[in-house]
């Protein structure tokens, strides 16, 4: 009878809060938060990592994209199954045991959710020097004033913050699509996408083709990080058996084609040679460099304003859906109660928006931009091969379960993309000892918080 109740409560549609998010709504937090400063700079470092490379550069996008859709497909079947605000969370207690998606909610809540917005509002008022002469001080000033306007605006209900969602993803769009339409149509040059350069390339630095691609691969993943945050607004979703896959789907996947067509667009104006002069002066803003010269100055400031409005969508984004996460931490009785409660009037979770906008004011006061996002990336990784794993671990223990939507090409397909996940969160971590350092302290201290919570809760209930 309790493990019965259980399942109900696992997979049950019935919640406490408004389901507002429709199919457009739910490519909008996606791709509100994929389409951030990434498309504009990250191009410049997937180039350089596949040794100047055009073709084998294409190439990485899609695998990028490849790689982020198997795995949202994993999250579809998951977040299908189980709509339950919270997404990883709800998944790895499942899977696993309670205190493995504790120590992800807990690493998000420290680190991923406070983190991302951090670092995605400095990014977007560095770009706005452009527009103002503001010092470094004034940069963090700004963004903590961004941090702050957004977490008072999503505290009035996600109705109007998936709103704003809405119309910052067409809004950013339509810069982007301008710029990007123009240089495919106006662009002259005609970009050697063979692949021979890239083998001489391996061969004079002792590396191998594998290897570029692999660290390509992780640079381009940056700008794809942002489609786990779907799932944790699972329960605000209209009808998410059908419409979760669908928006993972055509966000993740138009995504992929969006920023391949933006990369080969750059290299249809700018030559071979230009690029490589850029890249190595240090001018790591292709698309910039672009509009310009197909759109003038006017075309300059059109990209500037694209940014600004792509990373204003992205840390919205994250400060409505992250949330979700804390709250399914505290609703399953290891963490703040107060985490666990619903705003009466606009069924929002008060607390955790409040406290996840205060770490994110204390990290952009600590940290740089590069420092912010390097954390990021490999704490999200770690748990996204957990996440995949869970598939085949749930489909064996809840064989019963309603699945409406199952992952493509199982089970070779989970397996493979979790294995990429990992082989990317250890060349990463090699990299950079520091971050991957704390991509296990920090989760380690999580379990260490669970077990005092968990003491407390089973002395309570004796």
């Amino acid at each position: 009878m309790k493990d019965g109740k259980h399942l109900e409560s696992l997979t049950t549609e019935n919640t406490e809060f408004k389901r507002e998010i429709g199919v457009f709504g739910g490519v909008s937090i996606i791709g509100g938060i994929m389409i951030g400063s990434g498309i504009f700079y990250l191009g410049s470092y997937v180039l350089e990592r596949t040794g100047m490379n055009g073709g084998l550069a294409l190439l990485c996008w899609i695998i990028g994209g490849v790689i982020s859709l198997f795995g949202g497909l994993c999250y579809a079947e998951l977040g299908t199954a189980m709509p339950k605000a919270g997404g990883r969370v709800v998944y790895l207690d499942e899977a696993f045991h309670p205190v493995v998606g504790f120590m992800a909610g807990f690493t998000d809540w420290l680190i991923g959710g406070p983190g991302s917005i951090a670092a995605i509002a400095i990014a977007m008022m560095t770009v706005s020097k452009s527009f103002f002469s503001i010092s470094d001080t004034g940069v963090k000033a700004a963004a903590i004033v961004i941090i702050i306007c957004l977490t008072a605006y999503n505290l009035i209900g996600v109705k109007l913050a998936s709103l704003v969602q809405n119309i910052s993803m067409v809004a950013k769009l339509i810069p982007i699509a301008i710029v990007m339409l123009a240089a495919l149509i106006v662009g002259k040059v005609t970009p050697d996408l063979t692949l021979g350069t890239a083998v001489t390339y391996a061969a004079q630095n002792n590396t191998s083709v594998f290897s570029m691609i692999a660290i390509a691969v992780v640079a381009s993943l940056w700008a794809y990080e942002g489609w786990t945050n779907l799932n944790t607004v699972a329960e605000e979703l209209k009808n998410p058996k059908r419409n979760l896959p669908l928006a993972l789907i055509i966000g993740i996947g138009g995504i992929t084609i969006l920023y391949t067509l933006f990369n080969f667009a750059i290299m249809k104006v700018l030559p071979h040679d230009q690029i490589v002069s850029m890249i190595n002066g240090g001018d790591l803003y292709l698309g910039t460099a672009v509009a310009k010269q197909v759109l003038g100055n006017t075309g300059a400031v059109i990209v500037s304003l694209g940014m600004i409005i792509a990373m204003f969508g992205a840390v919205n984004g994250m400060i409505m859906a992250q949330p979700r996460m804390y709250y399914a931490m505290a609703v399953e009785g290891h963490f703040f109660k107060s985490f666990a409660k619903l705003d009466p009037k606009h069924k929002v979770p008060t607390v955790p928006i409040i406290v996840q906008g205060v770490l994110a004011v204390v990290l952009v006061c600590l940290r740089n931009l590069d420092q912010l996002t390097n954390m990021v990336v490999v704490t999200a990784m770690i748990f996204n091969v957990l996440v995949i794993l869970a598939v085949p671990i749930l489909r064996r223990k809840y064989p019963k379960i309603e699945r409406p939507y199952k992952v493509w090409f199982y089970p070779v397909s989970v397996f493979l993309t979790a294995l990429i996940f990992a082989g990317l969160v250890i060349n990463s971590a090699m990299e950079d000892i520091v971050t991957g350092a704390t991509g296990l302290v920090v989760p380690a201290l999580g379990a260490v918080v669970y077990f005092i919570f968990d003491k407390k809760v089973k002395k309570e209930s004796k």
